[in-house]
C-alpha cells in the first residue's frame, strides 16, 4: 500500500478525535538558527473536518488495526473497514514534510491497539522521540496515550509531548462496561492519576529552580539549568455524547470530577456518529450537534465562571436547553437573583449576568472605580446591551417587570437561525 493511500485511510480514521487545541505548551521556535519548526509562529494553515471542527495539526492514527471491539468505534476489530498501518519512519517524515510546507503546526498521534498496549505505546513514543531528539522538532506534539500501557512508557511520552490525553470514552462506568467491555474505567483513571503526579512534579521542580538564586561563574553566562519538562500543556480527555443513555447532568458531573481529581486541561465532548454495521445497542441517529455545543458552553461556565455542574442543569430534567445557552437558562430560572447592581455587585455575581464575559466584568470593575456606571457606558465597554440590560441596574436604568416575566425574556433573547438563502 502506498503512502498516500495510508494517509487517506489513517487521517480519515482519526477525525473522530475532537481534541486539537494547542494552547499552553512550552514556547519553542527556531529563530536562533537552531532546530526546525515553531509551535507559536504565524502562517500555520488550518483545515476543518466536515462537522466544523478545527484541525490545525497533522492528525493521524499510527494504525487503525485494533484488538478491542468497542461498539461505538469504527476501528473496532469486528468493523469491516479498510486497514492500514504507518511505520514509525513514515510518521516522522510525514510530520516533517507537512511542517516544512507550512500545512500544520504539529502532530496529533493516536493509534488502535496492536499486539498489546505496551507495544503500541512504544511505537507512539518512538515517533515523538525521533522528532524531538533526532530532528530537533520544536512544533507541537499531542500524543493519545494507551491507558493500559506500562507507567514507564507514559512517563517517557511526557518527556517528548506537549500534551497527553487518555480518553475516558463514556461518562459512566456502566456505559463503558456495556459498549466497551475490554476497557477498564479504573485503569483509565489510574493512568490519569499517574500523569497528574508527573505533571505536578515537573511543575514543582520548575518553580523550585526559578526560585533558586543564580550562581555567577567568571566567564560564563548566568543561566539556570532547566529541569526536565513533562507534558507542559497538561492532559486532556474526550467523552462520547449520545452513544449511551447518560444525560447532560451526568456528563457534566463526570467532567467536574475529572477536573477536580486529575487537573485536566480540557474535557472534549464528541457527539456520537453512527458508523457502518453498527451494533443494535447504539442509537440509529446522531444527537444534535447543538447538544455538544451546549456542553462546551456549560463546561466553560464551570472552568471560568464559578458555576457548579449541578446548578447548570437543575430544573431541566438533567438535560441542557437546546434553545438558549446554559448561562441564560440559569438566569431565567433564577429571577430572584436579578437585577444585579452593576455599581455594587461583587465580581462573582457579575460573572453570572448573561452577556457579561470575564474580560467585560474586569473592565466594568475598573470603570466603576472612577464613576458610577450608566447604561450608555455598557456600549463604550462593548457589552451586548440587549442581552445584559434586562438583568442589571445602573445609575440611570432599572429593567421593567412584565407579567410574562422570564418566559417573555426567553422568547426575546433566544437566538434565531439566520436565513441562508
Amino acid at each position: 500500500m502506498d503512502l498516500n493511500t495510508k494517509l487517506a485511510i489513517l487521517a480519515d480514521a482519526a477525525k473522530y478525535d475532537a481534541s486539537c487545541a494547542s494552547s499552553g505548551g512550552t514556547p519553542r521556535d527556531s529563530t536562533q538558527g537552531r532546530g526546525l519548526g515553531s509551535n507559536d509562529g504565524t502562517g500555520i494553515c488550518h483545515s476543518y473536518a466536515p462537522d466544523g471542527r478545527c484541525i490545525s495539526l497533522l492528525k493521524i492514527l499510527l494504525t487503525n488495526f485494533c484488538l478491542y471491539d468497542c461498539l461505538y468505534c469504527v476501528n473496532r476489530v469486528s468493523s469491516n473497514v479498510r486497514r492500514a498501518r504507518f511505520t514509525v519512519d513514515e510518521v516522522v517524515q510525514l510530520t516533517l514534510d507537512f511542517y516544512r510546507r507550512n500545512l500544520v503546526e504539529g502532530l496529533f498521534l493516536s493509534s488502535g491497539i496492536i499486539r498489546g498496549p505496551d507495544h503500541t505505546m512504544e511505537q507512539v513514543v518512538e515517533v515523538a522521540r525521533r522528532l524531538r531528539q533526532e530532528h530537533d522538532f520544536r512544533g507541537y506534539i499531542h500524543l493519545k496515550t494507551i491507558p493500559d500501557a506500562a507507567p514507564e512508557l507514559l512517563q517517557a511520552a511526557g518527556r517528548y509531548a506537549d500534551r497527553l490525553s487518555i480518553n475516558i470514552e463514556l461518562p459512566t462506568e456502566a456505559g463503558l462496561a456495556q459498549l466497551a467491555p475490554e476497557k477498564d474505567t479504573a485503569g483509565i483513571r489510574r493512568s490519569m492519576a499517574r500523569l497528574r503526579v508527573h505533571i505536578d512534579d515537573a511543575r514543582g521542580e520548575a518553580a523550585e529552580a526559578a526560585a533558586r538564586p543564580l550562581r555567577f561563574v567568571p566567564g560564563a553566562a548566568p543561566r539556570r539549568a532547566a529541569p526536565p519538562a513533562f507534558a507542559a500543556a497538561g492532559q486532556s480527555t474526550q467523552m462520547i455524547v449520545g452513544a449511551d443513555g447518560a444525560d447532560d447532568a451526568t456528563i457534566l458531573a463526570t467532567s467536574a470530577q475529572l477536573y477536580g481529581s486529575y487537573r485536566l486541561k480540557r474535557v472534549y465532548y464528541s457527539a456520537f456518529s453512527p458508523i457502518p454495521d453498527a451494533s443494535s445497542s447504539l442509537p440509529l441517529a446522531a444527537p444534535p450537534l447543538v447538544r455538544e455545543h451546549r456542553l462546551y458552553q456549560a463546561d466553560w461556565l464551570m472552568r471560568h465562571y464559578g458555576f457548579e455542574a449541578r446548578e447548570i442543569t437543575e430544573g431541566g430534567g438533567g438535560m441542557l436547553s437546546l434553545q438558549v445557552d446554559p448561562k441564560l437558562g440559569w438566569a431565567l430560572a433564577h429571577p430572584e437573583r436579578f437585577p444585579v447592581d452593576l455599581n455594587r455587585a461583587p465580581r462573582e455575581l457579575l460573572l453570572r449576568v448573561p452577556g457579561l464575559g470575564v474580560k467585560a466584568v474586569d473592565r466594568l470593575l475598573l470603570a466603576r472605580r472612577v464613576r458610577r456606571l450608566r447604561a450608555e457606558d455598557l456600549k463604550r465597554l462593548r457589552v451586548p446591551t440587549r442581552k445584559v440590560l434586562p438583568f442589571v441596574t445602573t445609575a440611570d436604568h432599572r429593567p421593567a417587570r412584565t407579567a410574562a416575566g422570564p418566559a417573555a425574556l426567553r422568547q426575546t433573547l433566544a437566538p434565531e437561525q439566520a436565513v441562508l438563502f
